[in-house]
């Protein structure tokens, strides 16, 4: 038997989440068997500890989109009892059980090696927010940013998509501005290394004009909407944009003219059905050029019994940097 964070539905629909007992039967199918060490807490996490917001199939229910232990059984060759490994993604922890337990079972196409260099706490710490800001770096330099070129822009650059993007971004050479609607976090974000703090407002309403001054030599963006049309219109020749996500809404209320006078790119970054490849390799520019010691100053340590008030405060925007959850304490 060990714990896990069990999700159940009552007749009425109504659910709750609970520290619990369960034996390794229970488990869902799955080639591998990992000792869970430490896991996350997302905003799909929240949703998935409390209602569900659509994404639970099936109660009762494991949460925990993200997490990283030792292999402990594999049919797989690809993997042995002993091997560190790390699972983001794949719907593991709304569709499939997660990793709020000290046992996971999961198919090895969905596991990557954990790189030398991090050890799964540190994995935790990154969890698909870093794994996310590191595709949208990536994404970037594959289309031609390089260090030198000019300012980096991070919208919604407090949040944890943002914050590990900035701190990346500089640690890569690169001069960034972070967006932001929190004057309070400009220090935070000083601190992981951006050079501009640019006031939410400034960039929050449309403009009549297609395109503006030429600004931003790469932008990382995490709020969508009139945002990034505006951003848009404001980047470089030959500029890049990674989409990650959609904060500020879904529309997007822009003209083509950035796409054809000027040949911005708008690339599309999903972290969930990555492929293995590009996971490994994302992985391995994590451990080698992630300022570890940033990431530790955004760390919240958290137990199993914690999860069901964080999964609260997370809905309502009150978790500030990363959570790690050792789910073994």
């Amino acid at each position: 038997m060990f714990n896990a964070l069990l999700v159940t539905k009552d007749d009425e629909g109504k659910t709750s989440a609970s520290v619990t007992e369960i034996s390794e039967d229970q488990l869902p199918d799955g080639e591998v068997t990992v000792a869970v060490e430490y896991s996350t807490v997302n905003y799909k996490d929240g949703l998935c500890i409390g209602p569900g917001g659509g994404l639970v199939r099936n109660y009762p229910h494991v949460p925990g989109i993200d997490f990283a232990g030792t292999v402990e059984a594999s049919s797989d060759d690809r993997y042995k009892a002993g091997d560190k490994v790390v699972l983001t993604g794949w719907r593991v922890g709304e569709a499939h059980w997660g990793g709020y337990a000290q046992k996971a079972r999961v198919k090895a196409d969905w596991l990557v090696p954990l790189p030398s260099g991090l050890d799964a706490r540190q994995a935790m710490a990154v969890g698909t927010a870093g794994f996310t800001s590191m595709l949208a770096v990536m994404a970037l330099e594959d289309h031609g940013l390089k260090a030198g070129d000019g300012p980096v822009l991070v919208t919604g650059a407090a949040g944890g998509v943002g914050s590990v993007a900035v701190a990346l971004l500089a640690a890569l050479g690169h001069e960034v501005a972070g967006v932001t609607g929190r004057p309070e976090t400009a220090d935070y974000l000083k601190s992981l290394g951006a050079s501009q703090i640019v006031a939410r407002e400034e960039l929050n309403e449309t403009t009549k004009r297609p395109l503006e001054a030429e600004t931003w030599a790469g932008c990382v963006d995490a709020v969508g909407g009139e945002m990034l049309a505006r951003v848009l219109g404001q980047m470089k020749y030959g500029a890049s944009v990674s989409a990650v996500g959609l904060a500020g809404g879904a529309g997007l209320p822009a003209t083509v003219i950035p796409f054809l006078l000027r040949g911005v790119n708008l690339l599309g970054i999903d972290s969930v059905m990555q492929p293995y490849d590009n996971r490994v390799r994302a992985w391995e520019r994590i451990a080698k050029d992630l300022p570890m010691q940033k990431l530790e100053s955004m760390v919240q340590p958290a137990t199993l019994s914690d999860l069901p008030g964080l999964g609260r405060d997370i809905l309502k925007g009150q978790v500030k940097g990363r959570v790690v959850v050792d789910v073994n304490a």
